[in-house]
Parts: structure tokens; sequence; C-alpha cells
């Protein structure tokens, strides 16, 4: 029961800046040397358990506000730092791939768009990949 009531409080704690949300960000809280934050990292990416959690809002993981595409939000989250330069730049490859996942058009036009709203966007450092496809949805 304390265990049920433990975990249960830890599903909506914050996720770790450097490996990001998950069931590896619950079991392993305060990681504080290179092995935990690799095995923190590990069991994040494991059977999908962050794709849940975003999509959930559980599992120190912030809940997606409009995206529905899951084949888009899975690739921002595993691309989040290429499309991080791209954006910026307002020209890519996975810049490309992610805004043909959400059917954009004009592309040139929207690239432009999320170049200028790139602050925005990035507002905070631990901008995750949900949070990149929600901008871009409402722009």
């Amino acid at each position: 029961m304390l265990f049920s009531a433990i975990l249960a409080s830890s599903l909506f704690a914050a996720a770790n800046s450097q490996t990001g949300c998950g069931l590896g960000s619950v079991i392993i809280q305060n990681p504080n040397n290179a092995i935990l934050y690799a095995l923190q990292a590990t069991f994040n990416s494991t059977s999908a358990n962050q794709t849940f959690g975003i999509s959930s809002g559980t599992l120190n993981c912030q809940k997606t506000e409009l995206v529905s595409n899951e084949k888009a939000l899975n690739f921002a989250n595993a691309n989040a730092d290429a499309l991080s330069n791209e954006i910026a730049l307002g020209q890519g490859e996975y810049l490309d791939t992610l805004l043909a996942l959400l059917d954009i058009q004009n592309n040139d036009e929207f690239k432009e768009k999320l170049r200028a709203n790139y602050i925005a966007i990035y507002k905070d450092k631990n901008t995750q990949g949900a949070n990149i496809v929600d901008a871009i949805s409402i722009l």
C-alpha cells in the first residue's frame, strides 16, 4: 500500500532535464552519477513507456495538448535536438519530415513562421517533442 502511494505521487513529479520523462524517472528519482543517469534513460526508453507517459500525462511527462498524431509525436521525441537546430535555421530534412507527418501545407511559409517563433517554441530548456508539436499545431 505504501509503495503504491509513493509510486502514484511520483507519477506527477518533475522529470529529469537530462534524461526526460518515463518509467526511469519514476524508478530513479534523483540520479547523482553517470550510472544512475544511464539506467534512468534506459528505463525511460523501454517498451514505449515514454510515449505512453507523454500521451497520458503520467510518468513525469507533460501531457500533449493538441497532438493526436502519434507518428509525428514519436518522430519529434526521437529527433528533438535535430528539430531544434532545423527550426532555428528554418530548413532541414527532419523539419520537412515532421511537417509532412503533420500534413502541413505551404512548407516554406510555415518554416519561416517556425523560425520566427523559435524563442516561443523553445522557451524552456526542457522542451520535449510533445511541446514542439503542440507549438507547431497552434501556429
